[in-house]
């Protein structure tokens, strides 16, 4: 099949041939704007691939502490029929796990030091069917039978404290008892059973578990506070979460895990947002280049241009035999993009330790960033975009150079060859 002389001859100037290296200057400008496309692909895919590494890296060492989703009665009031609630959730298609909790607020001391902590009352034989770090602590979940008024720390919560295994806090309820001699606090003697580490430094800091019937009866509850889910998607939570409220019979209220961190998760969708935007900048640049390129090479190659309309060649095909060439850069630069963009996103836990050890420096710290490795993930929805974005801006700046070309007038240009 016959090839249209727009196209070979466009594929003719990218590859720089014989007329092209008489003037140097031309090719080494197109292969900047090729080389400046590929580069500025590739940055956007390492880039994005590292922020959603760390934004992976993050959400399961909170989705390790925190359910999927989260039932609880108006007001923080126990509800009234916790089995009828799980037993409903657990119809959903969706729902893998369920297990009771409660949920309170309160005061932990230990001597003069003295920490507001958030307190959850577990049920140890279901809390491995709705979080990761139950699997991972079991032995010290385990400690947590009814009646003992036994208590697991985070790990810098013990830390805050001065606490190990073995010792005694007392918590202290935010609603006191009433005596003749005013409001008095209530406390209760607890004994430490052992520390978790989730990796999340707000957990680690903050929560504090307990058998769920010790729990009730420090706060005077008579039942939990709510149920907590684990689904087989989690990207599927709000969608379950609005199924679900329609479902269940009781009135309660749902909460699923994108509301309980919807401003840090907000915020890592702003700074993604803006990176790309900075990022784009960098390809746009690049693709620009490509206008001086082709104006130059419409000026050099204006003799060639007169010869093709003397023979009868359209301004159209004039125009397409230039923005063929300013394509052929912008394919070949972002497919060079996406093969250097993938091949480090890819090998970016080979390549950067074997940075850190020529450099002699530590990019991530473990006890500043809690990770020492750097994550990344490759998504196919941030790739293809940046694709498409590239190709799409390489071509729109072929348009006015080409433009250019097919305005040339042959008399004009041949009057002194």
């Amino acid at each position: 099949m016959q090839i249209p002389f727009e196209i070979a001859l466009g594929w003719r100037y990218t590859r720089a041939g014989r007329a092209m290296r008489r003037n140097g200057f031309i090719s080494f400008i197109s292969g900047a704007s090729m080389l400046g496309i590929a580069l500025g692909v590739a940055a956007l895919i390492i880039v994005l691939s590292v922020m959603n590494g760390f934004q992976k890296e993050v959400r399961d060492r909170m989705l390790s502490v925190v359910s999927h989703i989260e039932i609880f009665a108006p007001n923080g009031q126990p509800m009234q029929d916790v089995a009828g609630a799980m037993a409903q959730a657990k119809q959903h298609p969706e729902v893998v796990g369920a297990a009771p909790f409660v949920a309170a607020q309160a005061l932990l001391a230990r001597g003069e030091d003295m920490q507001g902590v958030l307190v959850r009352g577990i049920d140890p034989a279901h809390e491995g069917e709705v979080t990761d770090l139950a699997a991972t602590n079991t032995e010290v979940l385990q400690a947590l039978q009814p009646g003992s008024f036994a208590i697991v720390l985070g790990v810098e919560l013990a830390k805050n404290l001065g606490v190990a295994a073995g010792d005694t806090v007392t918590l202290i309820a935010p609603s006191g008892q009433v005596t003749p001699a005013g409001v008095v606090p209530r406390m209760k003697q607890m004994q430490v059973a052992g520390v978790f580490d989730s990796g999340h430094y707000e957990y680690d800091a903050n929560l504090a578990m307990l058998h769920y019937q010790d729990a009730q009866k420090v706060f005077r509850l008579e039942g939990p506070t709510g149920v907590r889910l684990k689904l087989q998607d989690l990207h599927q939570a709000p969608r379950v979460a609005k199924e679900l409220a329609s479902q269940l019979q009781e009135f309660l209220y749902l909460r699923d895990w994108t509301q309980q961190n919807k401003t840090w998760f907000a915020a890592v969708q702003v700074e993604k947002r803006m990176m790309f935007i900075i990022l784009t900048l960098i390809v746009a640049v690049a693709a620009f280049n490509l206008v001086s390129t082709l104006v130059m090479t419409v000026q050099d190659k204006r003799s060639d241009i007169a010869i093709l309309r003397t023979l009868g060649a359209s301004p159209a095909s004039i125009m397409g035999i230039f923005v063929v060439q300013g394509a052929m850069v912008g394919v070949l630069g972002t497919l060079g993009g996406l093969a250097l963009g993938l091949l480090v996103a890819c090998n970016i836990d080979v390549i950067v330790p074997a940075i850190e050890q020529a450099l002699g420096a530590s990019f991530l710290p473990k006890d500043i960033y809690l990770i020492s490795r750097m994550p990344s993930e490759p998504l196919a929805s941030d790739i293809v975009p940046i694709a498409l974005i590239a190709l799409l801006l390489a071509f729109v700046a072929t348009l006015y150079p080409s433009w250019r070309a097919s305005r040339v007038n042959p008399a004009e240009a041949l009057r002194y060859e």
